[in-house]
């Protein structure tokens, strides 16, 4: 965080494209990206960014504006970038904004119509307390890489993931790694690897169930007490409804895991306490609605939710909190307010919208259309890192007419927007840090100021809905409305206080505002019990229904099948995605791409930093390959390499990692999208790999995001590397620009 808040990349005071500040919305929208900035005064910006948002209102109306902050901008609950965009333009009349998240979309949809919202479920996540208690048999479905456990949204107070596994392991929970990849669970957990082929954990959990329900070994009681539908399912399990029975063999030919330690394993599971982790990367896969409720299914069978240290799990290493025993108190963070516009796309689907104004798409049983977006207003996230398919994406930026972004840095975003409004960091401001999945309440004090013109998120807002006002656009004092007479300091000192009134309601004496500035840190008191999801449901579930239909676990559900889907019967089922190693295309591209979280970053944030280039080889984001798969191509350990498909190309360097599986390659995503433009522009010579994911939806379900079922080829670089340039300033005309012409 130091080494960046001064460096080549921080953005020094507003700044408009060149060909935007001569031409407007008129401009040539192909040069974003290419172009030099000129830098303005905060004035000139501001009128310009009002001018624009009220073009935009006034021609086409609120939802021609896609608000699209999405990311992990500030661990703040005052300075929350999402927080005060969408505040502001609730205020302003609403807009288009997005649903879900890109790391557990399929998840959240799915989870309502079997079990419950997934918020609620991760609050009441069993712990790794329970489960160490339990010494249960811990099976990880698609791992639980420790780099991922390092932070939660809102911030952490003490990082324990890593500990809380080491004591299960130490109290005799034992660990199954079912992935790709050896080293998705930590070594020190001393687990079993069932290496896996990418997207096939559908049909392994249905060959598990199979040999349940064949062998005998479910649990009826509880199917028949606490589920409904299991009697729509098992003719499909069995093969009775389509002459496929969901056995070993079967499954042995899609996932690549022999018959017999199949059905072993499934032995092993009905013998003791197990505890089904499901990563959250399996919901990033084509259908990765079906892998979420199948393994709430095989819970299910097994008959242990509800009680301690067995059941289902939510992406345990997912984050820090998940798996805490830790109290909990829902912190005040700034109100957003009301949209007064319904019109929304899925997270994922903004390259589908900006292409396809007016077109139909579903989502969750409903029929919508895109909108028609005019103008997108970007503050914290990075588009062009966590979405797919950056060419596709790139294209699509090009119909927007305005693009404003308020960053700190020169990130891919903000070099492709048309005013760049430059803003401060966490160390520039104070705030107040938490998270729901966190006990500790953080006074995060201002230690330097802000660099050059930087301003704070809602001072930008204040001065733009002053503007606005100043023009009579708004029928009430709109600067007021947005800021509601506070300061900075006020909003944090009313902010703390609701926290304090709520922390009464469960149990929690936070101390006076002035006390709790002095210490600095406030640490909830953790519950007495362990946790355990579903406890009160286990226990009784009549007086303790679940929000379903049927107040019960549903594996088949009959809002689902009405849905009309002809590849969503109703209950889970296994559909081979259209890229994995056992498709037609894997002739042609023969190599499963995972990408995953980096382990020096969170996402692409601070990708400029000292930290997070010292694991590039060679500048290049890594990418790993099993030595047999890169020694069949002529590859070197350390070569610079050229990952490629038909959506496009990015360079890496080789590592080996023979803990992999082979026609796997995995790659940490957050690099920052640096074209090549001399040489391949669809090509990115920095390492982002999101120029080969797919751009597609995991189904009409949840229309989220399907980046993990990809299918590229790698080959040696033949041609002279070009020079990473993303982490130099893009070219700044050397002219200030103080007044309007």
């Amino acid at each position: 965080m130091i080494d960046t808040r001064t460096g080549p990349c921080r953005i020094r005071q507003p700044m408009i494209r060149r060909g935007f500040l001569e031409d407007g919305p008129d401009s040539d929208r192909k040069a974003r990206g290419r172009e030099e900035f000129v830098p303005v005064s905060w004035d000139i910006a501001l009128d310009l960014a009002a001018q624009e948002l009220n073009r935009v209102r006034d021609a086409f109306g609120n939802n021609a504006i896609y608000a699209g902050s999405y990311g992990w901008a500030s661990a703040g609950r005052f300075h929350h970038a999402q927080s005060q965009l969408r505040r502001f333009m609730n205020l302003f009349g609403g807009c288009t904004t997005s649903r879900d998240s890109y790391s557990y979309a399929a998840a959240e949809v799915i989870l309502p119509h079997i079990v419950g919202p997934m918020a609620e479920l991760l609050r009441e996540h069993t712990s790794w307390r329970s489960i160490a208690e339990t010494g249960s048999k811990v099976i990880a479905f698609g791992g639980m890489a420790a780099r991922n456990s390092q932070m939660n949204s809102g911030g952490v107070g003490r990082h324990s993931q890593a500990e809380d596994m080491s004591a299960a392991r130490k109290a005799g929970a034992e660990f199954i790694n079912i992935s790709p990849s050896n080293s998705d669970v930590s070594g020190e957990l001393d687990s079993e690897w069932i290496p896996i082929h990418p997207n096939t954990d559908t049909a392994l959990m249905l060959a598990l169930a199979h040999t349940l329900f064949v062998e005998n070994l479910h649990d009826r009681v509880f199917l028949k007490s606490h589920c409904t539908g299991f009697e729509q399912f098992h003719p499909y399990l069995t093969g009775e409804t389509d002459g496929t029975p969901k056995d070993a063999n079967w499954a042995a030919a899609v996932t690549g895991i022999p018959a017999a330690r199949i059905i072993s394993l499934a032995r092993e599971m009905a013998a003791g306490p197990t505890f089904l982790n499901g990563s959250w990367s399996l919901t990033r896969q084509q259908n990765g609605e079906q892998a979420i409720w199948m393994l709430v299914v095989l819970a299910a069978m097994l008959g242990g939710i509800g009680k301690p240290g067995t059941g289902f799990g939510l992406g345990l290493g997912a984050v820090n909190g998940i798996g805490s025993d830790r109290g909990y108190l829902p912190w005040a963070a700034l109100p957003a307010g009301r949209n007064p516009k319904s019109s929304f796309i899925p997270v994922s689907r903004i390259a589908d919208m900006l292409l396809n104004p007016g077109e139909k798409f579903r989502y969750n049983g409903g029929e919508y259309a895109y909108p028609d977006v005019r103008l997108v207003y970007w503050v914290g996230g990075n588009p062009f890192h966590h979405h797919q398919d950056i060419n596709r994406l790139i294209k699509a930026w090009q119909n927007i007419e305005t693009v404003i972004v308020h960053d700190p840095f020169w990130t891919p975003t903000a070099r492709h927007a048309d005013i760049v409004l430059p803003t401060t960091v966490p160390l520039e401001r104070s705030d107040l840090a938490a998270s729901t999945r966190d006990d500790h309440l953080v006074a995060m004090q201002q230690v330097a100021e802000p660099f050059a013109m930087a301003q704070n998120d809602h001072d930008i807002f204040a001065a733009l809905a002053r503007r606005m006002t100043a023009k009579g656009k708004s029928g009430t004092n709109f600067e007021q409305a947005f800021t509601s007479g506070r300061s900075e300091a006020e909003w944090l000192r009313h902010l703390y206080e609701e926290s304090r009134e709520r922390g009464k309601e469960f149990g929690h004496d936070l101390p006076d505002y002035e006390s709790f500035l002095v210490s600095g840190i406030y640490k909830l008191r953790p519950p007495a019990e362990p946790t355990v999801m579903l406890k009160s449901f286990r226990t009784d579930p009549v007086e303790n229904p679940l929000p379903t239909p049927s107040g019960r676990i549903e594996i088949f559900s009959e809002i689902i099948a009405a849905f009309g889907l002809a590849d969503n019967p109703g209950h889970p089922n296994w559909q081979a995605p259209d890229e994995w190693l056992g498709a037609s295309l894997a002739d042609k591209y023969p190599l499963h791409l995972i990408t995953h979280q980096p382990s020096r970053r969170l996402h692409s944030q601070l990708d400029q930093s000292a930290h997070s280039r010292a694991g590039k080889i060679k500048g290049r984001e890594p990418c790993r390959i099993h030595p047999d798969d890169a020694r069949a191509r002529g590859i070197a350990e350390g070569d610079l390499v050229r990952l490629f498909n038909d959506r496009g190309a990015c360079l890496s360097a080789a590592q080996f990692d023979a803990g992999l599986l082979r026609g796997v390659i995995m790659m940490a995503t957050g690099a920052w999208y640096d074209p090549d433009l001399e040489n391949e522009p669809e090509c990115c010579k920095h390492g982002n790999p999101n120029l080969l994911t797919r751009d597609a939806p995991t189904s009409d379900i949840a229309s989220g995001p399907s980046a993990l079922t990809c299918l590229v080829d790698i080959e040696r670089l033949q041609r002279e590397a070009p020079a990473v340039t993303i982490h130099e300033a893009p070219p700044i005309a050397n002219i200030s620009r103080d007044a309007p012409d």
